[in-house]
């Protein structure tokens, strides 16, 4: 193990349990009370007393578990978009300083680094993915990066120093200062030998467009009155992520994905199961790992294909993000509630069977397809009556955003549906459905979709498939 990037990495453990022992950086916890804060500030305080033969105080971890397990408590208490900031920072601190502990124990230990990436990596991705990191300047978000950039070049085996925290906003693909990436041009790809899948048949073929840049795009937008879905070709074909080659950074590579996610031990928000409507269909955070295996080894799975969908990967995981561009489309206006906000990334990777049932979004999208392949459907804002919204739900979920209606049963392309698909079992109500006009695609890689706000789109993945989303007003 490189000494110089352990020692560095412990320092950076010792000056963020620093600041909290010191507790001048602590006025964001103001509102989890007092004695919490106090609990956690004498944690810290442990933590910064450990000398170089003082073995961590089992205690210490078993508190930090005690204000994970309220913090995380307080988050259902609230709707997620308003838990107070107090218990994501309470929730992040305690994370960070439960990491603490388990480096300094692996590192008294005789065990290998990388049986120890679970204990040491999972504490960081929850504080990321359940309280986003929340924390002032010196921890946080940016504190965890940095560790979990130390943990990969220690494992790595270089020794070059600290790793430059990478550029957090990037409107353009530049040459950022990321790790060396080795080569892995010659291994095994996504797709290379997948048995082909049912696809559906394209009828009303959505325009397709080569390359537009943000002049030309804005042109296109300005010219129709109302948004009509593209497909553009070759967007993407600069993105490291889309290079195979020598060089590159491709996401089709199981190996490569595996390399930047730690052997596959960050943790991800996953959904199981065909359909986010159907029933036994649920969610579950779990190692990319075992992501990577399923989609390698793509033997159906009892509780339904895994999917990482609509998942902020390159908020938790900024060097991804170093992969791939944001399109100079997402800068256009589009003269209806243009507020110049950030894009919003997401990121969908999962096996052929994956369904995004017929749904609405209240942004623009450019929907970029990086691997595999993709079927699309789409409807236009006034068909939504006849698209049967569902409308507020059983535990008063807002559904309004989704279909009752399931495509794939209302083609006959699936035998069976979600209970909750309301029974569109009838020859007229499947004719009444097939009349609704529509356009339709298959995403290659390499395409991008424009989805105007509003419409309505059904995605289905035919193979192994990697997409980004850009969402933008």
């Amino acid at each position: 193990m490189p000494t110089t990037l352990r020692i560095a990495l412990w320092d950076h453990c010792l000056a963020a349990a620093g600041q909290i022992a010191e507790g001048s950086s602590n006025t964001g916890l103001v509102g989890c009370g007092a004695p919490i804060i106090a609990l956690l500030q004498q944690q810290a305080t442990q933590i910064v007393k450990l000398d170089a033969a003082s073995a961590p105080p089992t205690l210490v971890a078993r508190r930090l578990d005690d204000l994970l397990e309220l913090a995380h408590a307080r988050f259902y208490a609230f709707p997620p978009s308003d838990v107070p900031a107090c218990w994501r920072h309470l929730y992040t601190d305690a994370s960070i300083l439960l990491f603490a502990i388990r480096w300094r124990s692996f590192t008294r230990g005789a065990t290998s680094l990388e049986d120890n990436l679970d204990s040491l990596v999972g504490p960081l991705d929850l504080a990321l993915i359940l309280a986003g990191g929340a924390g002032p300047a010196g921890r946080g978000r940016a504190w965890i990066h940095t560790a979990l950039d130390l943990v990969h070049a220690i494992l790595e085996g270089t020794d070059e120093g600290e790793p430059e925290e990478p550029q957090r906003k990037r409107s353009r693909l530049d040459t950022p200062r990321a790790p060396s990436v080795p080569d892995f041009s010659s291994g095994p790809m996504f797709n290379d030998k997948e048995a082909t899948a049912f696809v559906p048949p394209v009828r009303h073929r959505v325009p397709r467009s080569g390359p537009l840049g943000l002049e030309a795009f804005q042109a296109y937008l300005d010219r129709t009155k109302n948004r009509q879905p593209l497909v553009l070709s070759g967007m993407t074909d600069h993105w490291p992520a889309r290079q195979t080659g020598p060089g590159g950074r491709p996401w089709s590579s199981p190996d490569y994905l595996r390399w930047r996610t730690l052997r596959g031990c960050r943790l991800v928000p996953v959904e199981i199961g065909r359909s986010y409507v159907d029933d036994g269909w649920g969610q579950a955070l779990v190692p990319f790992r075992q992501v990577l295996d399923e989609l390698v080894d793509p033997v159906p799975r009892a509780g339904g294909p895994t999917y990482l969908a609509q998942h902020a990967l390159f908020s938790q995981m900024p060097w991804l993000q170093q992969d791939i561009a944001v399109p100079d489309a997402c800068y256009t206006t589009t003269g209806e509630d243009d507020d110049e906000g950030d894009v919003l990334i997401n990121a969908w990777l999962g096996p052929r069977g994956t369904i995004t049932p017929l749904h609405t979004d209240p942004h623009h999208n450019l929907l970029a397809q990086v691997v595999g392949r993709k079927y699309v459907r789409l409807y236009a804002p006034e068909q939504t009556q006849k698209l049967r919204p569902r409308g507020r739900e059983a535990g008063g979920v807002d559904m309004g955003n989704t279909s009752a209606l399931d495509v794939g049963t209302m083609e006959g392309w699936d035998e069976t549906a979600s209970d909750n698909a309301g029974g569109e079992d009838k020859t007229d109500e499947k004719k009444a459905f097939q009349d609704i006009p529509y356009v339709d695609c298959i995403l290659e890689a390499g395409d991008t979709l424009y989805i105007p706000q509003g419409w309505w789109h059904y995605v289905r993945g035919l193979s192994v498939s990697f997409s980004v989303s850009f969402w933008w007003n």
